[in-house]
C-alpha cells in the first residue's frame, strides 16, 4: 500500500503511527498516512528555525525568486503526478484538476516571487536641529517560521497561495495539510529537494487537529505567525493559540456567500456562472454561493432554468469526461450535508430538485455522493440559509428592490464573498459598496487576478492576502534611522 509521510528538514520520516486515507469516489482505502506526534512538531519547527539562518536567509531576493521559478516548473514537469494526487485525495473531476488546481498551485510561486522583487522601500529625509538631518528608510524581514495550516477542499492550490509568499519574502515553512489530503504536500518536499531549496525550509508535518499535529504546531513558542484556510470555529481555536506569544494570524474562514441576480442580468451567463458558483467542486468551495436572491420579475424563469441544468449534471468517477460533479470529501462530511438535506425539509422548504443520494454503479457506491440540490420557500432566519453548509445546494429567494436584497445579503455572520449579475453599471457599483463581503464579483465567479486584496469580512476571516498585500504578513517593517 502507498504510503504517505511526513517531511522533515530535506528528509521524509515515519513515525509508526499510521492513519488511512480513502478516496472518496469509492471509498477504498489507496494509501496510509504516518501520523506526526509532538516530537516531529518539534523536530520540523526546530530546523526551520535553523535554516530561517541559514543558507535561506543569505540570499538575495533574485535567487530566491529564481528558486520559486525553478519549483514551479518542476511541479509543471510532474504535472500528472500532482494531477493524480488531488484526484485520488479529493475525487475532482479531472479537467478541473487540470485546468485549476494544479496549474494555480504552479503559478503561485512565480506570482510572489516577482511581487517581492519589485516591491519598494519607503525613504524620507528628515530635519533635525542641529541642521545636519537625519534619513529614514524601511526594510522588511522575515516574519519567522510561518506555520501554514491547509484545508481539503482545494488542497494543493491552497497550499501554494500561503507557500508562495512565504517563501518568498524569506520565511521558512512548516505545513500541516489536511488528514483528508496529505498527498500532495508529501509530493512537494520532492520538488524542493529536487531543485535544492535548502533543508529545513520547507517542511510537512500530518494529523488532525486537536490534541494533535496541528494543535502541537500552532501552540509551539518557535512558530512567528500562522495562516490559516478552514471553518470558523477551528480559526477561532487558532487565533486563542496564537494570542500566547502575540503572533500575528491571518485567517480566511467559512462563509455563507450570496449570489444576487437582477431581472436586466444576461440570464444565459447568471445561469452558468450560478452553476459554477454553487456546484464546482461539489460545493465544497468556501467562495461558492449557497444563498441566490433573484428579482422577482424572472424568479419563476430563473428557477426552473437552474433546476433544468442542475438535472443535467452527471456525477461520476474523476477520469470519467463527462462528470459534471464529483463527490463530498468523506461520509463524515456527506452525514452533515444530508442532515441539512432534511433540516431544509423539516424547516418547510420546497425541493426544486435533488434532496438524496444518487444512484451509482457499483464500483463507486461506496463513495461520498449526494444529489444537487435546489430549494425555495424559506426565511431568511431558516438554518439552510444562515448556515454554511459546504455541499452542492442552494436556497433561491425572490426580492423586489436592491435595498431590500442590501439588507438581506448583509445579515449574516458571514462576509466572505459575493455574486452580482447585473448589465446596470451604475447599480454594479452602488451594489459592490454596499456588500459586507471581501471580495465581490460581478458578471462572474472565481475570476481572480492574484495581484489583488483576498480575504473575508465578519466572521469569514482577518487579514488580506495577495500581491503586495501578502507582504504586510509574511514580512516584519523595521525601519532604519541615520543621524547624518
Amino acid at each position: 500500500m502507498k504510503e504517505v509521510l511526513n517531511f522533515i528538514n530535506g528528509e521524509y520520516v515515519s513515525t509508526g503511527k499510521w492513519f488511512n486515507k480513502t478516496a472518496p469516489y469509492d471509498g477504498q482505502i489507496i494509501a496510509r498516512v504516518s501520523e506526526a506526534g509532538r516530537g516531529e512538531v518539534d523536530a520540523a519547527v526546530r530546523v526551520a528555525r535553523e535554516a530561517l539562518h541559514g543558507p535561506w536567509s543569505k540570499l538575495a531576493v533574485a535567487e530566491r525568486s529564481e528558486m520559486l521559478y525553478a519549483v514551479a516548473d518542476e511541479i509543471t514537469r510532474r504535472f500528472e503526478d500532482f494531477v493524480e494526487a488531488e484526484i485520488t485525495d479529493m475525487g475532482q473531476p479531472e479537467h478541473f484538476v487540470r485546468h485549476v488546481d494544479v496549474p494555480r498551485g504552479a503559478a503561485n510561486f512565480k506570482v510572489f516571487a516577482d511581487v517581492v522583487k519589485n516591491v519598494p522601500s519607503e525613504f524620507f529625509e528628515m530635519a533635525t536641529p542641529d541642521g545636519r538631518g537625519a534619513l529614514n528608510y524601511s526594510l522588511r524581514r522575515p516574519v519567522g517560521v510561518v506555520a501554514v495550516i491547509c484545508p481539503w477542499n482545494l488542497p494543493f492550490l491552497l497550499m501554494t497561495w500561503k507557500l508562495g509568499p512565504a517563501m518568498a519574502c524569506g520565511n521558512t515553512v512548516v505545513v500541516k495539510p489536511s488528514e483528508e489530503t496529505p498527498q500532495a504536500a508529501a509530493l512537494l518536499g520532492d520538488v524542493m529537494n529536487k531543485v535544492g531549496v535548502p533543508k529545513g525550509v520547507f517542511n510537512v508535518v500530518n494529523g488532525f487537529g486537536p490534541d494533535a499535529a496541528g494543535e502541537f504546531l500552532t501552540t509551539h513558542p518557535q512558530v512567528g505567525a500562522i495562516t490559516f484556510t478552514g471553518e470558523t470555529r477551528t480559526g477561532a481555536a487558532i487565533m486563542k493559540a496564537a494570542a500566547d506569544g502575540a503572533r500575528p494570524v491571518s485567517l480566511e474562514m467559512g462563509g455563507k456567500n450570496a449570489a444576487i441576480v437582477f431581472a436586466d442580468c444576461d440570464m444565459d451567463e447568471a445561469i452558468a456562472g450560478t452553476i459554477r458558483s454553487t456546484f464546482a467542486n461539489c460545493g465544497q468551495v468556501c467562495l461558492g454561493t449557497e444563498r441566490i436572491y433573484v428579482e422577482r420579475p424572472i424568479f419563476e424563469t430563473f428557477v426552473n432554468r437552474l433546476k433544468e441544468a442542475v438535472e443535467k449534471m452527471k456525477p461520476g468517477a474523476p477520469t470519467d469526461p463527462s462528470s459534471g460533479l464529483g463527490p463530498l470529501i468523506s461520509q463524515e462530511h456527506r452525514n452533515k450535508v444530508l442532515s441539512y438535506y432534511a433540516k431544509a425539509l423539516e424547516e418547510g422548504a420546497t425541493l426544486v430538485t435533488g434532496g438524496g443520494i444518487p444512484d451509482m454503479p457499483d464500483a463507486l457506491k461506496g463513495g461520498s455522493w449526494v444529489e444537487p440540490t435546489i430549494w425555495t420557500g424559506l426565511s431568511d432566519t431558516a438554518a439552510v440559509v444562515r448556515e454554511e453548509i459546504f455541499g452542492p445546494c442552494c436556497h433561491i429567494a425572490p426580492f423586489d428592490s436592491e435595498e431590500e436584497v442590501i439588507r438581506r445579503a448583509n445579515d449574516n455572520p458571514y462576509g466572505l464573498a459575493s455574486a452580482i449579475w447585473t448589465t446596470n453599471l451604475q447599480r454594479t457599483h452602488r451594489m459592490a459598496a454596499a456588500i459586507e463581503a471581501g471580495i465581490v464579483w460581478v458578471n462572474s465567479w472565481f475570476l481572480r487576478d492574484l495581484r489583488t486584496p483576498f480575504g473575508g469580512a465578519k466572521q469569514s476571516g482577518i487579514g488580506r492576502e495577495g500581491g503586495v498585500h501578502s507582504l504586510e504578513f509574511y514580512t516584519e517593517l523595521k525601519n532604519v534611522c541615520i543621524k547624518l
